[in-house]
């Protein structure tokens, strides 16, 4: 089951120019958002705890951006 609603989604994609989504195009994207997502944080985190931290900051995100 997908944590991200579909419906945010589908406004992020209309917002970026999509005239109208399927809904399993919907899905996909969520699918997708959310592994993507996971891999950000799984790198950030990995960040964090090498500074010594248990807290993600802003700049581990950044600095996991880069290698995602």
């Amino acid at each position: 089951m997908a944590d991200l609603p579909i419906a945010a989604v589908i406004r992020i994609a209309k917002h970026s120019g999509a005239q109208r989504v399927g809904n399993d195009a919907a899905v996909a994207l969520v699918e997708m958002a959310e592994d993507y997502i996971g891999k950000i944080v799984r790198e950030a985190n990995k960040l964090a705890m090498h500074a010594g931290r248990k807290t993600i900051k802003e700049e581990d995100v950044d600095l996991a951006m880069m290698s995602v």
